[in-house]
Parts: structure tokens; sequence; C-alpha cells
């Protein structure tokens, strides 16, 4: 059996849909199930059930401290290696993004699963377009962002969710494999014109500025966020690699119309 962690998060529940869908019997697992889920609580080490599970796709258990996201990581390999979990796919960040403000966890997290002594794949993945187009704001004028002339080798959800059903369906002929899961560059300016309004750029400062007078936001988000805008705009996150494409055998989904399609949906409705 296979079991996806954090069953009811978008990642997650996406590659549920795309293992079912290839008839492959798939089990979420996550700390509120719904009706043929089981529970599991990265908080609670007790609570942490893999019986009759053989592969294990560990979707990063992030939004909180490193050291709380590895103890979350750590636990849930403690209770594979218990409980009989051959397989480990773990969805972690691109090579590219070892400069981002939570890529220690990440890394962490996948020297704990080579040490497990479970068979393993790492998928790298990159950024989500989505969250690209998540991060521009909206201004009278257009578009703004602190993204500069930087490019994001963006990748859709959907198409992260596809790689991980494939290596989950099949986890032998990716033992040991670590594959860099991102898109085609794209640019904040790129996302603009394709909705056909200008884009201004924003000092880093201003930004961060932004994200610390902003009360929604977690303590930790601020520096995480500013990080991911330092690193496109200064060229850190703009190569691709052909490791997806090769796991999808089809043309990945265009990342500069669901990071457009995402700032659209943003748009403040006039009155």
């Amino acid at each position: 059996m296979i079991m996806v962690t954090g069953a009811n998060g978008q990642l997650a529940s996406r590659t549920i849909q795309e293992l079912t869908e290839r008839g492959v019997p798939v089990l979420g697992g996550t700390r509120t199930p719904a009706t043929g889920q089981r529970h599991l609580d990265f908080d609670d080490p007790a609570s942490l059930d893999l019986t009759g599970v053989s592969t294990l796709v560990l979707v990063s258990a992030g939004y909180a401290e490193d050291d709380r996201i590895v103890a979350r990581h750590r636990s849930v390999l403690d209770a594979a290696r218990r409980d009989g979990v051959t397989h480990v796919v773990y969805t972690s960040l691109t090579g590219a993004g070892d400069h981002l403000g939570f890529a220690l966890a990440h890394r962490v997290t996948e020297r704990l699963i080579r040490a497990s002594g479970l068979a393993w794949t790492i998928l790298r993945n990159g950024l989500y377009a989505e969250l690209f187009g998540a991060l521009l704001t909206w201004t009278p004028e257009g578009l703004e962002s602190p993204f500069g002339t930087g490019a994001l080798a963006a990748v859709a959800r959907t198409d992260l969710a596809a790689a991980a059903a494939v290596v989950a369906a099949s986890p032998a002929a990716h033992t040991g494999k670590t594959y860099d899961l991102v898109g085609e560059p794209i640019t904040a300016a790129g996302i603009a014109a394709r909705l056909s309004v200008p884009h201004r750029d924003m000092s880093l400062g201003a930004y961060r500025t932004r994200l610390l007078t902003d009360s929604a936001l977690l303590p930790f988000q601020p520096p995480l966020l500013a990080s991911i805008a330092t690193s496109v705009r200064h060229g850190f996150l703009d190569t691709t690699t052909s490791d997806l494409s090769r796991l999808l055998a089809r043309p990945l989904t265009d990342p500069l119309d669901t990071a457009a399609t995402t700032a659209a949906a943003m748009r403040p409705v006039k009155h």
C-alpha cells in the first residue's frame, strides 16, 4: 500500500488523485482524516501508524521553524522503520534552492532518509508557479514585485504531483535517485505582460518592511519570503533540468500560464 502524508494539502491531495486515476491503491494520512484516510499527526509520535504501508510519500511538513520540521520528519522515519515501510519518497527542495531560508530542514531530512536504511527517492521540487504568481502585488497601476529582472524555473503543482505518483507507483525503478524537478524560467515582468499590465520593481528593503508589518505572517515567514525574493532577483533559481519532463514523458504545464492565472485571481475587484 502507498501512503501519502499531508493528505489534505494541495500537493498531497493531487498526488493521491493522480495515483487513484492510475488505478493504484493509495491511502491518505493526515491529522484531520476524512473517511478512508488514516490519522497521522507528525507532532504526536504515538499517533504514527504506518502498518501495512510499503511505500511512503513523505510530503514535507513545512510551516514551522526548522527544528520542529526536522523533529516531525525524524518521528515519521522512525515509525516507517518500525512498521515495515520499505521505500520513502520525499518531496524536497530543488538543488538550486540552498540559498533559501527554508532549505536547511529539507537537506537535514535528506540526510536522515539516506541514513535510515530504507530504500528512498528524493524529489527536489522547484518553487510552484502558483506561489510565484501569488507573491506579486496588485497596485492601481498594475503589478509590483521585488524580483527585478530575475527568472524562476517555476513548476506547476500538478506536474509535481504527477511526478510523485509516477515514482510512488513503481518505486523500485527509482531507488536511490534524486530528481531535480523544475520548469522553464519565467519572470515577474513576463507574468505582467501575459496579463497586459505594467510591472514595477520594488527594492528588497521595501519588500522586507512590508513583510515585517504584515500581521497575517508568522514570525518565521518574513525571512523565508525575503530569501525567495533575493534568490530570484539575483539569478539563483533560474536553472532548469529535464528530469521532470523525462519522468512525466509529456510536455510540462506552462508555468507562465499557471502563474498568470494565480495572479489574475488575486486582482482586486473594482467597484
